[in-house]
Order: structure tokens, then sequence, then C-alpha cells
């Protein structure tokens, strides 16, 4: 374990003397999500490696000399982001593939606002090398990044974790390994509650969005959110969350759960 500890404590010291310019990011995941972080990570001088299908648009403004598209993961990755909130058994593919490929040294950071990441943990054999975090479409643009250390987080990998969200401009905030961790579980909840008050016809989806903002002072109203957001993002949040904590608050609105199969025909309401 010491042994372990030490190369990953080298591998942070590498992102954070010789800069995001000497390291590769390895990226795989749920489209939309790898994309924005694929924007972000070579915005701030990362190399950026990822495995998206062909369908899958990457922005325009991309330095193309920073980012490529491949299925086979390098040796050389310095840090691993696996992004994928919606279907569990690829993301465990996912990760058991970067756990045979990775050096010991390079830490993985992973979504788990679907999953907790100590059972994520279980599923590689390298457990000290992941940590969890929260990651839903258009959320890379937040100050702040909530992280959840595993019980086989040590220390050092937490540092590395923290040494790269440092240096693509963030802020951590270590929260406790539970799905839907602090802000996502949140904001779904209040999703799914005004989808329930659509589905009983209290108010039009702009009425909805209107009162919260102007009422609650948010940014966002509620609908405008899941469509930023992603209704299959919003719908797997408050599954997983149903999931593991069998309460019934957390029980999708019929509604909610037909837009997400749906698409865009409520935005005609």
């Amino acid at each position: 374990m010491a042994k372990k500890k030490q190369k990953i404590t080298k591998r942070s010291k590498k992102i954070r003397e010789h800069g995001p310019e000497k390291a590769i990011v390895y990226l795989v995941g749920d489209s939309p999500i790898v994309e924005e972080y694929i924007a972000l990570c070579t915005s701030h001088g990362y190399v950026a490696v990822y495995n998206l299908d062909g369908t899958s648009q990457i922005p325009p403004h991309i330095d193309r000399k920073l980012a490529r598209n491949s299925a086979q993961i390098p040796g050389s990755v310095s840090f691993a982001l696996e992004l994928t909130n919606i279907d569990l058994e690829r993301k465990r593919k996912n990760l058991e593939a970067l756990d045979k490929a990775l050096p010991l040294s390079t830490a993985i950071a992973s979504s788990s606002i679907t999953v907790s990441a100590t059972e994520q943990s279980s599923w590689i054999n390298h457990k000290s090398r992941l940590v969890g975090f929260c990651a839903l479409p258009t959320l890379s643009t937040t100050s702040l990044v909530e992280v959840a250390p595993t019980v086989f987080s040590p220390a050092e990998t937490v540092q590395v974790v923290q040494t790269f969200f440092s240096s693509v401009g963030k802020e951590i905030e270590l929260v406790q390994d539970r799905v839907g961790m602090v802000f996502h579980r949140i904001v779904c909840q209040i999703i799914n509650e005004a989808a329930f008050a659509l589905q009983e016809e209290i108010a039009t989806p702009q009425d909805i969005d209107l009162a919260m903002k102007l009422g609650g002072h948010y940014p966002l109203g509620p609908i405008e959110w899941a469509d930023k957001i992603g209704m299959q993002q919003v719908c797997a949040v408050l599954s997983a969350l149903q999931r593991d904590l069998g309460e019934d608050r957390y029980r999708i609105s019929p509604l909610l759960r037909q837009m997400a199969l749906s698409g865009l025909w409520w935005k005609r309401m």
C-alpha cells in the first residue's frame, strides 16, 4: 500500500509541477458530459484522449491538436475521468478496462451520482485509485465540484483529484459517498416535483419556471434545468436514489419519464 501511495503522489506532483500541457487525460462515458470535459481539459492545456462513438459532436472551438478519439487507452495517461450515469453495465466495463490498462499511479475520478464510488471500487482490482465526483451535463461550468472519497481512498488519491480540478479552475467540496450527492439530489427532486405539478395541470411549464425564478430566486426554472441537464440524466439520478433509499419521494413522475423517452414534444405545451 505504501508503494502505491508513493506512485500516486508522484503522479499528482507531475500534474502540479509540469503543468497540464505535459499531461494526458483520458475521458469515457455519456457523450454530453464527455464533450463538456474535453472542452474544459483542452482549454486548460491538457491533451484529452476520449472514447466516443462517431455520432457524438465535439465542439468546433476545441483545439484538435489537444483532443483525439481513441478506443485504446494510452499508457501515459496522467488522469482518467469516467463519466457514465445512465448505463451502469457499460460504466462497469469502462472502469474495468481503465483499471487494467492504466498505470497504478493514475487516479480515476468517476461520476458517482447514480452509483456510489465505493460500489464502483468493488468492480476493480486497484480500489485505492478511484474517487467519486459529481458529473451532470452543463454543470461542468460551475466553479464547485463535489468529490466523494471511497472507504478505500487514501489521502494521496484525493490530493491527485483536488490537484486536477484545481488545475482546471475548480474548487472541491468533500461530501459523503452517497448516491445523488448534494446539489444533484436536491435539483432532481425539484424537477420531479415540478413534473408532478405539470402532470396535474397546476400550471404550464413556462409558468412553473417563472414562479420558481421569481419566487425562489432560482437562476433557472426546474423545467429549464431539466432540459439543460437532460431528462434521461435526471431520471437516472432519481431511479438511483429510489433504488438506494427505497423511499417513495424519489418515485419518478410518469410525465417526467415520458418526457425523457419522447423528446421535445412538451415544449409545445
